[in-house]
């Protein structure tokens, strides 16, 4: 596969930025000229994490619009990160043909959602529950963690030689599941203009952006991959102050990942991170204080708990999977010979 010469990177992820920044003025704009969804479906108890944006009369046209797209969108990725894989493609600063159509597709599909919000505006939350959204990002996140662990250690800098093994196994097929976990989320949500929701795609756009880099010097930037990994803190924390679900714990939670395990991949000297963290827990004291709430000042370490418990299940479900695989690979071999 031969480079696209004369389009580093670098530039595209300037340019990726810009867009990603641009188009959500645009979903704020549209929105407020043109979007209207009509009547929303009654909330329904019985149903664990009631997701409030769907229509109470959904349509076939409603339905195919978001689920055509999401397919369409899914498969095309898909299908450019097999083709980089099976081209055995090579690290370069410069974008290969496969990152150029990855970035073309990706601003196609977002185009595209924008319009079928705008006409049907239903998202795939009207046939599937909201805790599959927040759930596969999740493992994501939990999965980054195995994956960065020899370069960073999994927490403050020491390395688990147990993820050594299953972190290979997630670096060599993570694109598939990361695609599939941020595009499935980002037709999971109509292009409402929440604070909550622009924040969200905002955080999608980058996903999105990083995912298609992919076999490029920007894919594995420490610095760039960071901030793609920590901007869940905006989106968390906007979407709790709306909800009115206590955003300080998001906030302290999501934070302290960058304090415990994100910020030692970066190569800041041991006194900068003594001052981060001890700066860290200064702030999230100062908080807790002024909404008095310092008999809940325990809740920051619930994520990172949460999290770790989270590296545990990954770790051992890409071990059985990966011990299944191999013994299936060794019965057919028996069979054949």
């Amino acid at each position: 596969m031969a480079e696209s010469r004369g389009i580093d990177s670098t530039w595209a992820l300037w340019g990726g930025i810009a867009f990603s920044a641009g188009f959500v003025l645009l979903i704020w704009g549209a929105g407020l000229l043109w979007l209207e969804p009509g009547t929303f479906a009654d909330r329904k108890p019985d149903i664990f994490m009631w997701y409030l944006w769907q229509l109470s009369e959904p349509t076939v046209w409603t339905r195919a619009s978001v689920w055509l797209g999401y397919l369409a969108h899914q498969v095309s990725i898909w299908y450019l990160i097999w083709r980089a894989q099976t081209g055995q493609l090579k690290y370069s600063s410069l974008l290969h043909w496969e990152n150029v159509a990855a970035l073309g597709v990706n601003a196609f599909f977002i185009t595209l959602h924008l319009v079928q919000t705008l006409v049907w505006y239903d998202g795939l939350a009207q046939d599937t529950p909201e805790w599959t959204s927040q759930t596969s990002v999740t493992i994501m996140l939990m999965a980054i963690l195995v994956m960065e662990n020899q370069r960073r250690g999994l927490a403050f800098g020491v390395k688990m030689p147990l993820l050594t093994e299953v972190g290979r196994t997630i670096r060599k097929y993570h694109g598939y599941y990361f695609s599939w976990a941020i595009i499935y989320t980002f037709w999971y949500h109509p292009m409402e203009i929440t604070a909550g929701h622009l924040f969200g795609f905002a955080y999608m756009f980058l996903l999105l952006l990083q995912g298609s880099l992919f076999f490029t010097r920007m894919h594995v930037n420490r610095y760039w991959t960071i901030v793609a990994e920590v901007s869940v803190v905006a989106h968390a924390v906007m979407v709790a102050i709306l909800a009115a679900e206590g955003w300080p714990r998001f906030f302290g939670g999501f934070v302290g990942m960058f304090v415990v395990t994100q910020m030692h991949g970066l190569g800041l000297s041991r006194r900068t991170r003594w001052m981060i963290g001890l700066g860290y827990l200064a702030v999230i004291g100062i908080i807790y204080a002024q909404t008095n709430q310092l008999d809940r000042i325990f809740e920051p370490a619930l994520i990172p708990i949460i999290e770790f418990i989270g590296v545990a299940l990954v770790t051992v479900v890409t071990l059985l999977l990966t011990r299944l695989f191999s013994a299936g690979v060794a019965i057919q071999k028996s069979i054949k010979i």
